[in-house]
């Protein structure tokens, strides 16, 4: 598998990277962002996952996300894809929607017309990108992370929940914790997957913790001046989740900060030395 580098400039040391490739899963061309801390020739490095949220690409977080000095500290690699497939042809809302269709891919492999060729961001996310990456970069396989925004943190805690051995920690900022639950999620859901809502419960973080999904613990922070806190996002209904299950939760709910990229920048270098605790050894 090949990528083009769209630019590459340098940042506390490290290389910070814009690369495009034609993607199997998605049936597209993708485009997505890497960072490379300095590091010794012939190194493997750990690696932390980033997958953003609604209307974003890997601009928002590689632009406004404020991590690149954490990693080069710390020695992290830091990978941030799309949201969604991209192109002429790809099957978007029809009422051109911020919530549904480009922009918001939900991290799930549609089933449902005419979505199920492109919108394959489960299969992207988990599968073909970290080849391709592990491929060009000199990541440490065995040590990886992820972490996400709002429907990011949705993806994120999802992809860690199903797949336990590959990542050693997962965080999120403003999950959608339970998108069966919610109407962003009930809208995505039902487009992408159709209207049988067992269908639903692999891409919910609630329900694959209430069907007996484990994890080691997770870190996730939530603005008390989020205008999407009490609809979409519902912190209480995963902290019950894991209390229930005996999940450790760190959720922090901070007084003043909304859903924007000032509240992500915030707190950012918390959550990498977080990660960074669990990707030692």
């Amino acid at each position: 598998m090949t990528i083009q580098t769209v630019s590459t400039n340098t940042s506390h040391g490290g290389v910070q990277g814009v690369y495009r490739h034609a993607s199997a899963a998605t049936g597209t061309d993708m485009v997505f962002s890497v960072y490379v801390p300095p590091h010794a020739e012939g190194a493997k490095l750990p690696v932390v996952w980033y997958l953003s949220g609604l209307t974003c690409t890997h601009a928002n977080v590689t632009e406004k996300g404020e991590f690149r000095k954490a990693c080069a500290e710390l020695g992290l690699i830091f990978v941030a894809p799309d949201t969604s497939p991209r192109g002429p042809g790809v099957p978007g809302d029809a009422n051109n929607a911020y919530d549904f269709g480009l922009g918001a891919g939900f991290y799930v492999d549609a089933t449902q017309e005419p979505f199920a060729r492109n919108y394959r961001m489960w299969s992207y996310v988990s599968d073909e990108l970290p080849k391709l990456v592990a491929g060009h970069f000199p990541v440490y396989a065995r040590r990886q992370t992820i972490m996400g925004h709002s429907m990011g943190g949705h993806g994120a805690l999802t992809v860690a929940l199903r797949n336990p051995h590959r990542y050693r920690a997962a965080s999120a900022f403003a999950p959608i914790a339970a998108p069966s639950q919610v109407p962003w999620g009930v809208k995505a859901l039902t487009g992408y997957l159709g209207p049988n809502k067992d269908a639903w419960r692999s891409h919910d973080t609630v329900a694959l913790i209430e069907d007996g999904a484990k994890y080691s613990g997770f870190l996730v922070d939530v603005g008390e001046a989020d205008n999407f806190l009490k609809e979409q996002l519902k912190p209480e209904l995963l902290q019950a989740a894991c209390t229930k299950a005996n999940i450790p939760l760190m959720l922090r709910r901070q007084p003043g900060y909304d859903h924007s990229y000032y509240f992500i920048s915030t707190f950012m270098a918390d959550h990498l030395h977080w990660h960074a605790e669990r990707l030692k050894g």
